[in-house]
């Protein structure tokens, strides 16, 4: 749970230092898994650093699973940049003013289910082009060989997320709550 919040977080902040990012070089395929997939309750704080080219962020997340909802809020300085809530059917963003387009409430939550969502739910939402390993340190989303998207797993309380395919990367620190059973 505690590395769901955290990717979600990241991507977040990544989205949200992305002014003008180049076209994606493949498509991720969504997930939209269920939030009750994540097979527990999770409720955790992260601080989130952002990776862009030269552009660096740091973030902080609030992030809450429970069996029927996803929420996340982002905040950068103390303002709101982004909330999201989805109930496994539809995905309500608010967001702030000053926030990029490029910030994508569906890949911040496609980001955050592929690091924390059982491996086997994230193997059922892909097509039939894409795997997903997992060797318990690093999991990888693959379209024919070539990796897309990487989580690595650094210690219990801190995620790496790479995207290849948008070129970004998050880092994500748990520094509050109760990790994942």
């Amino acid at each position: 749970m505690r590395r769901l919040m955290a990717l979600l977080g990241m991507l977040c902040l990544l989205a949200a230092c992305a002014h003008r990012a180049p076209a994606p070089a493949v498509a991720l395929p969504p997930l939209r898994l269920a939030p009750a997939a994540l097979g527990a309750s999770l409720a955790v704080q992260q601080r989130l650093h952002f990776e862009f080219g030269a552009q660096q962020r740091d973030l902080d997340a609030l992030l809450e699973v429970d069996a029927r909802e996803v929420r996340l809020a982002v905040q950068a300085l103390g303002q709101s940049g982004v909330r999201l809530q989805w109930d496994g059917r539809e995905l309500q963003q608010q967001r702030a003013p000053w926030l990029p387009a490029a910030v994508r409430g569906e890949r911040v939550l496609d980001d955050l289910q592929f690091a924390l969502w059982p491996v086997e739910a994230v193997r059922s939402a892909l097509p039939a082009n894409w795997r997903v390993e997992d060797d318990g340190h690093e999991r990888s989303l693959s379209r024919e060989g070539t990796p897309w998207l990487v989580l690595t797993r650094e210690a219990p309380d801190r995620l790496r997320l790479r995207n290849l395919a948008e070129g970004y990367a998050l880092e994500i620190r748990t520094v509050g709550g109760e990790p994942p059973p």
